[in-house]
């Protein structure tokens, strides 16, 4: 493989600065893969801090960068090192670091991608484009599937990973949850379960609340619907910093648990629900855009009540 190898790629230049860039990819080692993507998601929650500038410094962190960890394709080639019978495979990519000066932060919104075969993993075919979904899927899974924990009883949004969450929970546990939601869009549809504005919701004996907001103003509010020996698990991602009054949380005694990133483990669990029919990731995708519009897909997909999940299509891209 010593051809050069090139990408389109979607580039945040900085803070609400936007393009889409051809890019020259680092040449493949002999354990990697080149993977042709079809689909890539825009997370709402990660990736709208890296466009707004919000995100909160770490290593690694600056611009430019490539944005994305929710994306699929094909297997196009394979290093020396490599198993030849993977070309032509579906695989979901966490995102890449092909990208030379320009960070790969995730690294996966981008037409073509050179990646570790050790990190891709195979989907099946009939998942389509839902299968960029199962990051957000494994990320909720990771949530649930800590030691000991409870079902949650109630969930705190309704966005796709809010939904994701009351699906595996009437997959994995079997039980309803209720579901918070001030968005009267994001209310709308028939749902398996009831959702509801907070000031609708009389009950304050919650054993187990799950939020997945990113408010970080609502921990207080949550601690007063919890019963005795109740858990607020924090499952969303919260850039300014969260406090509570510990008089409240002490009397219920309260337990607060931070849901961390999805493992390997959560994403295989992921997929052999969706195999087995007992989860379903229809209906959350609700936009799509072709690369050339990718500033316009973003702005929407950030400021849209009504965009659940954006998809950005790369299947003719050169």
């Amino acid at each position: 493989m010593s051809r050069g190898w090139h990408a389109h790629a979607v580039v945040i230049e900085g803070p609400e600065r936007l393009s889409v860039d051809r890019l020259a990819l680092q040449s493949p080692a002999e354990d990697d893969v080149v993977v042709d993507i079809e689909w890539s998601g825009i997370s709402s929650g990660t990736e709208r801090l890296l466009w707004s500038g919000r995100m909160p410094t770490f290593p690694g962190m600056g611009y430019p960068l490539v944005p994305g960890y929710e994306s699929i394709g094909r297997i196009s080639a394979v290093g020396r090192a490599g198993d030849p019978r993977r070309v032509g495979e579906r695989v979901f990519v966490p995102g890449a670091r092909c990208f030379g000066d320009v960070r790969g932060l995730f690294g996966g919104a981008a037409s073509r991608l050179v990646v570790p075969g050790s990190r891709v993993t195979g989907v099946d075919e009939a998942l389509g484009e839902n299968a960029i979904l199962l990051a957000l899927a494994a990320t909720a899974y990771h949530a649930l599937a800590a030691p000991n924990a409870r079902a949650p009883e109630l969930i705190v949004g309704h966005g796709v990973l809010g939904r994701l969450l009351a699906r595996l929970c009437l997959a994995v546990f079997g039980s309803r949850p209720t579901v918070w939601e001030r968005n009267s869009a994001r209310m709308q549809g028939v749902q398996p379960y009831p959702v509801c504005a907070p000031e609708s919701d009389p009950r304050r004996n919650y054993g187990s609340v799950y939020d997945v907001s990113g408010d970080a103003a609502i921990l207080d509010q949550l601690v007063g619907r919890i019963a005795h020996g109740g858990e607020v698990v924090l499952a969303g991602f919260y850039v300014q910093p969260l406090s509570f009054n510990f008089t409240q949380a002490f009397m219920r005694e309260a337990r607060i648990r931070v849901a961390a990133e999805w493992k390997d483990t959560d994403m295989a669990a992921v997929i052999e629900l969706c195999a087995t029919g007992r989860l379903s990731l229809d209906d959350l995708i609700t936009h799509r855009q072709a690369p050339d519009q990718a500033a316009t897909a973003y702005q929407q997909a950030f400021g849209d009540p009504e965009c659940l999940k954006m998809v950005i299509d790369w299947r003719a891209a050169a």
